[in-house]
């Protein structure tokens, strides 16, 4: 078993790319990866990377093993899922990517109830700007927004979340209440910089009808609990998810506008890859959350 644990060990520093990275994964230290790597290397007879002081990169022979031994690697994950699925208490390690502002605020406390009920589990929660790539970077699960773009990650619906624009009730006081998307363009929109989106630019429909509007203000921000916040103290109008302005809504802090239009889909999905469908620490989770975020949000 001694390959297993050097191809694994193989393949983490072939993701990173990085000793550091992957030894940290590993909870050892640098140079014990890279004495191990330059072992497995003299084992093998060929040399499997190329070393610079920036950076690491495959060689053909590399390439080889890393491509071959991925394969055995999910064959013996999927063997041990197998083997291990019919057990009622699940154990093991889940490593979780979500967002920084919903995993703070939503993921952070279902993870510790969830710890608590199930005490043989560990969690890796890692909070990202953007999405992070569950192939790319090892995780098992990520919590993701909207639609979900490729068919090839498996998708479970958690949450029915809307995109709603909103305003303080002392904004609109001073300036009135836009009843078109277009009306819009003439008032102080409080603006996320996000991901690769259009700077400013809100998409709207209302049954087979589309408008598309540029939106302006003087505050933009890279995150969304700022733009709240502005929100709140009267600065502007802003879109923000269901699941962070239900409660200012029904407190009557901000006023819902435009409510015959919609924005695009928001709804909250675990994904995850095909290899991990019959894992049932994996399956746990997921059921556990989807239930966890009903019951605080009130659905």
């Amino acid at each position: 078993m001694d390959g297993f644990s050097d191809l694994t060990m193989f393949a983490l520093v072939a993701r990173h790319r990085n000793l550091a990275a992957a030894a940290r994964e590993l909870g050892v230290t640098p140079p014990a990866v890279s004495k191990r790597l330059a072992h497995l290397e003299r084992r093998l007879g060929v040399r499997l990377m190329h070393r610079t002081t920036r950076r690491l990169s495959l060689t053909p022979e590399g390439e080889l093993y890393l491509a071959n031994g991925s394969r055995l690697l999910d064959e013996l994950l999927a063997l041990e899922l197998l083997v291990t699925r019919s057990r009622s208490e699940p154990s093991g390690l889940l490593r979780v990517n979500a967002s920084f502002g919903f995993g703070r605020a939503r993921i952070v406390p279902a993870v510790s109830d969830f710890l608590a009920r199930f005490p043989a589990m560990k969690i890796q929660l890692h909070l990202t700007e953007r999405p992070m790539s569950l192939q790319e970077e090892g995780f098992d699960v990520g919590i993701r927004f909207g639609e979900v773009p490729d068919a090839r990650i498996n998708a479970r619906f958690l949450l029915k979340n809307r995109r709603i624009v909103c305003a303080s009730p002392m904004y609109l006081a001073r300036h009135g209440e836009p009843a078109l998307p277009n009306d819009l363009v003439r008032h102080a929109c409080i603006v996320l910089r996000e991901n690769n989106t259009a700077y400013g630019t809100w998409h709207f429909s209302r049954g087979k009808r589309e408008e598309t509007v540029k939106v302006d203000g003087p505050l933009s921000s890279n995150d969304g609990s700022t733009v709240l916040q502005w929100a709140l103290k009267g600065h502007g109008i802003a879109v923000r998810s269901e699941w962070e302005v239900g409660e200012h809504l029904r407190s009557g802090a901000l006023l819902p506008l435009m409510k015959d239009w919609s924005l695009p889909n928001a709804n909250i999905h675990a994904i995850y890859l095909e290899r991990n469908q019959l894992s049932v620490k994996l399956g746990t989770f997921v059921d556990f959350l989807g239930e966890y975020l009903k019951a605080s949000s009130g659905k």
